[in-house]
């Protein structure tokens, strides 16, 4: 918009100072003038003040000005907390309002701003406000309108936007609102023990109360239990972890009447299950190349506690050796196989034979163990032919294999092949060198000795000479037992003909008879990240695998078509943006993941409140209005500079009148030919009155 704009200005043509030294002169001659009352001193005054005017040189100046509209700024909150409560569709309702207002005012420009949910630092509602700013001229600025439920987590010490900033907040004053706050939860647990959990349940804009609140706990989907908290004061929950891997364990706290929602009343918390220090028996039954393998491999693992014992005499020999001079130490056979059996979480025979050592009472113990929970590993040699072998023994009982009657014993080069089972079983599955086929070859360094066995049960992962099983691995009752039918596994360990991946199958396999939840061969996981839910099946059957059904937080059950991978894998992904725990089930298993707010202090406190930005607010001279579902929105007004830019009911926006002069014409208002004139006409003037 064009405007013209008249004004009167001076262009004295001497400096200012000595403008004024003339004036002073004309005063002192005319002063006294006037108090003698003499003729003429009026005339003579007013020639003096036409001469000074004319040195004034006063000018009429007309400027033509192109206004620019003022700029507001309307910042938008679509924050997660402004979806509770019926907020979004207040603040969207209050938008179109305060847009279709704004488009009435003369000379306004309205500009809009959103401070979308993002990250995991809360709502950064100053930071869309700085990024409105950058383009806007402050002199054009008339202000800042904020629809916001006030929980801003970015929040100055200062605002200077040289304009008011006002905060339009949804719903109404005294909202209340009951958060579960988390002060401590470990990560991992030791199995077999308990954690600790630290909580407080916070009553938010509400008075202190001690009415007691319900605590409903459940972890993997068991039965929940209840317990009681008083509001405000920590409460501590023992959790027992019975299992190794995550256990996901969700708490949620009972509702609080009229409370704004009930998303922050729960929270859910994972621990992972590790075990203590491992405790490993290794019996070697005699000295021989390989048995260093063992006890280099075990002693390896810092989180495994070895005892070792080898037969370094058979009993049956005697030499007349006195007994005190035949070991170190004497073999405790009744304190190992009977008092302290359980003890061990692994027993390990290393080419052992049964000569009398252990009596059959201690073999059917330990095969009690091992269907109660224990592990056992037998890596065998030549004595698992004869008639010592431990599988003629009680012990042969919970054994997958038995040698075949004559001619177990096989001494030929061979290099050992992972089963097509095995390439689909986690002990055994991408070992490097390996196989990548049934048809394949492994490029792994040659054996020369294996035993030949009927296979009873359990899975064959690796296949020796003439494809018979080299490697089987068994569940019997409870426990977990594997046999290695060969004692030459320690030619890899020396490299011998390119050597082979000896430690990592040792580790993999004991791992396995402890049962780490990584090398279980049939399994479900699932686990969150990014906002999505995967869901892994791992089976050794080589079968379409069934499919998924995923229950969120809510109850929505989806059902998923898992797609087919590699090592016995079968994997289904789909969003998890809900907080809390979601499960999945393939019919048989079922896995649990806990899904966290993806903004935590976002839901810290869902209340909508002014008190976070009150001070800059206020310090901009701005003002906090509650518009309820979005209709009681204040009058809005335009407001000069330097007036109060709120008030009863309404709220200002700054008069900034910003422009460009685009043209400036100057009139003299005594030029010099109209100047002289009047002097010279005042001058006679005076001196005719003065000479009477």
């Amino acid at each position: 918009m064009v405007r013209s704009l008249l004004s009167i200005d001076l262009a004295p043509v001497l400096p200012a100072w000595l403008l004024a030294a003339l004036a002073a002169l004309a005063l002192l001659a005319v002063v006294p003038a006037i108090l003698r009352r003499a003729r003429g001193a009026w005339w003579r005054a007013l020639a003096f003040l036409l001469i000074l005017g004319a040195i004034a040189n006063p000018r009429l100046v007309q400027q033509t000005r192109e206004t620019r509209p003022d700029i507001a700024l309307l910042a938008v909150d679509a924050s997660a907390s402004t979806t509770v409560a019926g907020r979004e569709a207040a603040i969207a309702a209050a938008r179109a309002a305060i847009e279709a207002r704004a488009g009435r005012l003369p000379e306004l420009e309205l500009r809009t701003v959103t401070a979308e949910e993002g990250g995991s630092g809360g709502t950064r509602l100053f930071a869309a406000i700085e990024r409105g700013l950058a383009d806007i001229p402050r002199a054009r600025l008339a202000g800042v309108i904020a629809l916001s439920d006030g929980q801003a987590h970015d929040v100055p010490a200062s605002f200077d936007a040289e304009a008011p900033l006002h905060l339009l907040l949804p719903g109404r004053p005294g909202e209340v609102d009951r958060r579960l706050r988390v002060v401590e939860a470990p990560g991992f647990g030791i199995v077999g023990r308990g954690v600790e959990i630290r909580l407080v349940v916070d009553d938010l804009g509400a008075p202190a109360g001690t009415a007691p609140v319900r605590l409903t706990i459940r972890r993997d989907g068991a039965a929940p239990v209840t317990e009681s908290v008083i509001p405000g004061r920590e409460h501590r929950i023992a959790v027992p972890i019975e299992r190794g891997g995550p256990s996901v364990i969700e708490i949620a706290a009972e509702e609080r009447p009229g409370e704004v929602s009930t998303l922050n009343n729960r929270a859910v918390v994972t621990v992972n299950g590790v075990r203590d220090r491992l405790r490993v028996l290794l019996v070697s039954g005699e000295p021989h190349a390989g048995e260093r393998t063992w006890r280099r491999l075990l002693k390896a693992d810092p989180n495994v506690d070895l005892v070792h014992f080898t037969i370094l005499r058979p009993p049956e020999k005697d030499d007349l050796t006195p007994l005190n001079e035949l070991a170190l130490i004497a073999f405790p056979v009744r304190e190992l196989f009977q008092q302290k059996l359980r003890d061990f979480d692994l027993i390990v025979f290393d080419r052992f034979s049964n000569r009398g050592i252990l009596p059959p009472q201690y073999l059917r113990n330990i095969a009690e163990h091992v269907r109660q929970g224990g592990a056992l590993l037998l890596s065998v040699g030549p004595e698992f032919s004869g008639p010592t072998s431990l599988a003629n023994t009680p012990l042969g009982a919970v054994l997958p294999a038995r040698p075949v009657p004559g001619g177990a014993l096989l001494e030929a080069p061979f290099r050992a092949q992972v089963s097509e089972t095995g390439l689909r079983h986690p002990v055994t599955e991408g070992l490097a060198g390996a196989n990548a086929s049934a048809v394949a070859q492994a490029v792994w360094g040659r054996w020369y000795r294996m035993l030949r066995a009927d296979a009873r049960g359990g899975t064959s992962v690796m296949s020796g000479a003439g494809g018979n099983p080299l490697l089987l691995l068994d569940r019997v009752g409870d426990g977990r037992v594997a046999l290695l039918l060969s004692d030459q596994i320690w030619l890899w360990s020396r490299g011998h003909d390119g050597g082979g991946p000896q430690a990592e199958l040792l580790r993999r396999i004991a791992h396995w008879l402890m049962r780490e939840p990584e090398l279980e061969e049939e399994d479900l996981t699932a686990a969150i990240a990014g906002g999505r839910l995967t869901v892994t099946r791992r089976s050794v059957a080589d079968a379409p695998p069934p499919g998924i059904a995923v229950t969120a937080p809510d109850g929505t059950v989806t059902r998923l078509a898992p797609e087919r991978r590699d090592g016995g894998r079968a994997v289904a992904e789909t969003p998890a943006a809900t907080p809390g725990v979601w499960s999945a089930t393939d019919g048989t298993r079922t896995a649990f993941a806990a899904a966290e707010a993806a903004n935590p202090p976002e839901v810290a406190d869902l209340r909508a409140d002014a008190g976070r930005m009150a001070a800059v607010v206020g310090a901009s001279g701005g003002a906090a209005r509650w518009i309820g579902d979005g209709s009681a929105l204040p009058d809005i007004r335009r407001v000069a500079a330097g007036r109060d830019a709120a008030g009863p009911g309404w709220i200002g926006l700054l008069r900034r009148e910003d422009g460009t002069v685009t043209g400036i014409a100057a009139l003299p208002l005594l030029p010099p030919w109209l100047a002289l004139g009047l002097v010279l006409g005042v001058a006679v003037v005076a001196w005719r009155r003065e000479g009477r």
